[in-house]
């Protein structure tokens, strides 16, 4: 399996990105979005979703020169439209004005639209954490989900994600589908030639299926993608609501669509909270230090080790993947194939 350093990644995909006529700066925050997904072990975020992009962009679905715009404004919120350019790039600039509104008037909440795929939702609200904030993020999508006691797709995978400041720390970092598991990650084990956990999908017959395959039309996973099968929901009926949630918040609320009217794209809500407009950051500290505290004594259950707090995992997997992130041949031998036909063919020996 070939291994990148995350420069090597990053540069990788944003050669590739450029070459398909991103402007540098457009491609660079490409880069750096996947090979942080890879670090952080989000794989089905990563660099995987490379060739994806370029075939959006030579179907003239994403416009990799578009520049957002601001449609609709007030001191607290505003309303980007996306133009249909680089979801990463119309995302970062969303959350970042929604970190400045939220600095100046306590709760800044941005939405955007007309947006392709925005890539891991985690990168957003923890840009607001890292401003010392919270960040709230909700997202919608193309149908891929059945609904709870459903068979069909009528719901995109539709995730939310929480970062909350921890004093000393990395922040707790919550972000999740509101499906079982993202799209991607069945793609993902596709490509390393894997089974998938019963519970994930069923297939175009809305039976159970462990084959990752079934969730595709054939050939698998078909290019473009073509989803038979189905996504089933987080949680049961629980997931459920989360997703029509997100389907509100960043597909209604936005005057975007909702995921049944989705072909592709995102729309999406953000939202950074300016702590000290609710409680003295020392108070903050002092109850969010604790909690971690509190929880972490929990004795543990057979199985594990030891009680993680939301996002460690993915700090720990960065870590470790430090001296190189692993990469299956599948995907590798994609991305290669990509930046041949534009003419990089430079890239790294993996």
């Amino acid at each position: 399996m070939p291994v990148l350093t995350f420069d090597q990644l990053a540069d990788v995909c944003a050669e590739i990105m450029e070459a398909a006529g991103a402007p540098k700066q457009q491609a660079h925050v490409v880069g750096i979005h996947l090979a942080q997904s890879n670090l952080y072990g989000v794989d089905s975020h990563g660099v995987q979703n490379l060739p994806v992009y370029i075939r959006l962009i030579r179907e003239g679905r994403i416009n990799p020169r578009s520049e957002w715009s601001v449609v609709r404004e007030s001191p607290s919120t505003a309303l980007i439209d996306a133009s249909w350019g680089i979801g990463q790039v119309s995302a970062e600039a969303a959350m970042k004005l929604a970190i400045e509104k939220g600095a100046a008037t306590g709760i800044g909440a941005v939405g955007l639209r007309n947006s392709n795929h925005v890539g891991r939702l985690g990168h957003y609200t923890e840009l607001a954490a890292q401003a010392g904030m919270i960040g709230v993020a909700y997202v919608n999508t193309d149908p891929t989900v059945a609904p709870w006691g459903g068979t069909k797709p009528r719901l995109g995978t539709n995730p939310v994600s929480y970062a909350m400041p921890v004093p000393g720390g990395h922040p707790i970092l919550v972000d999740f589908a509101s499906s079982v598991v993202a799209e991607g990650k069945v793609r993902a084990a596709l490509a390393r030639g894997e089974r998938i956990p019963e519970g994930w999908i069923v297939d175009k017959d809305g039976r159970p299926s462990t084959d990752p395959a079934d969730l595709y039309a054939p050939p698998s996973p078909s290019n473009p993608l073509s989803i038979v099968g189905a996504l089933l929901p987080a949680g049961g009926y629980k997931g459920y609501g989360l997703a029509i949630v997100s389907d509100v918040l960043g597909g209604a609320l936005t005057g975007w669509r909702c995921s049944v009217d989705v072909e592709s794209g995102n729309g999406a809500l953000f939202q950074a909270i300016d702590i000290e407009s609710f409680s003295s950051r020392s108070e903050y500290d002092n109850r969010v230090r604790k909690l971690i505290a509190d929880i972490k004594s929990s004795p543990t259950a057979p199985g594990f080790k030891e009680v993680l707090v939301p996002g460690e995992p993915e700090f720990r997997t960065a870590e470790q993947r430090k001296p190189g992130i692993p990469i299956p041949e599948t995907t590798w031998s994609q991305i290669r194939t990509v930046g041949e036909s534009l003419n990089v063919r430079d890239l790294p020996a993996a």
